[in-house]
């Protein structure tokens, strides 16, 4: 059975990255897992794929021989076949198994496909690439008002609020989020935003006056962090770790921020992670 239409593909453990992972994040993927064998299959496959090319684009099927492709059987689970995964940006949302009709496959899809919020998330995503931030806010403050807790709309709203330093409000749209890496990145970045009004020079002063005063040591380093200025922030946060003072704990939050900020791989956070670790025990 091969795929048949645009939106319809045979695909491998070599082009999966490609044609599933990341074209999910475009449209949403479903992955049929099949085989030449399999009766029930022979049902399924004809019929996701005549609703495949009626959605004209809403959504993507990408076939996986099991035989051709037992890895992929594997990295997923599929204990049995036909079984049907939905991969939206990247990650599974949603499967079922067995030749189901078509009604059921219909109400399996009203899972993955995005519904009318997430397309004013996507309108309001247009906007801020355009530059309109007066209009995407209006539009994701509408998406929150429907349904607080939003995913999508609630990151992109706090993004916008931490840039323009709104960082209490940002902090309450993030809290009645599912906390995941990138509402957590959002929180860090949003307390280290707090230091940014802060008048660096006077601070410098202040810090260099006394190096021993940790709360100096900390506002300084925290208001630099604030305005990109990671690594010296974060040298001066690593000595008050070191100093083991009434400032350590304050400073290894702080470092935690800038590296949640950074991401892992930064090699700043990799340096810096390193010689926390050791400042610690």
């Amino acid at each position: 059975m091969e795929g048949t239409g645009p939106f319809v593909k045979d695909v491998t453990m070599a082009d999966f990255q490609q044609e599933v992972l990341v074209r999910s994040r475009e449209v949403p993927v479903l992955v049929d897992f099949w085989a030449e064998w399999c009766g029930p299959c022979r049902t399924l496959s004809p019929l996701l794929e005549r609703m495949t090319s009626e959605a004209n684009g809403a959504f993507e099927l990408a076939k996986v021989d099991v035989d051709a492709n037992p890895e992929l059987s594997a990295q997923f689970l599929v204990q049995s076949i036909p079984t049907v995964v939905a991969i939206k940006d990247g990650k599974e949302v949603n499967r079922f198994s067995g030749a189901l009709p078509e009604q059921a496959i219909n109400e399996f899809l009203t899972t993955v496909l995005p519904t009318e919020l997430d397309l004013t998330v996507d309108e309001a995503r247009t906007a801020l690439i355009e530059g309109d931030h007066e209009r995407a806010e209006r539009l994701l403050r509408s998406v929150l008002e429907a349904k607080p807790d939003h995913q999508e709309a609630g990151t992109s709203l706090a993004a916008l609020l931490i840039d323009r330093a709104d960082v209490d409000e940002a902090l309450i749209v993030l809290g009645k989020l599912v906390p995941d890496t990138e509402v957590d990145r959002l929180q860090a970045a949003a307390r280290l935003r707090q230091s940014s009004g802060d008048d660096i020079a006077e601070l410098e002063a202040a810090a260099t006056a006394d190096p021993d005063d940790d709360d100096a040591q900390l506002a300084l380093a925290k208001a630099l962090a604030a305005h990109a200025e990671f690594e010296p922030a974060l040298d001066r946060l690593l000595v008050v770790v070191k100093r083991k003072g009434p400032g350590k704990e304050q400073a290894r939050k702080a470092m935690v921020d800038i590296f949640g900020v950074l991401g892992n791989d930064h090699p700043l956070t990799v340096t810096y992670r390193r010689q926390l670790g050791a400042a610690l025990y």
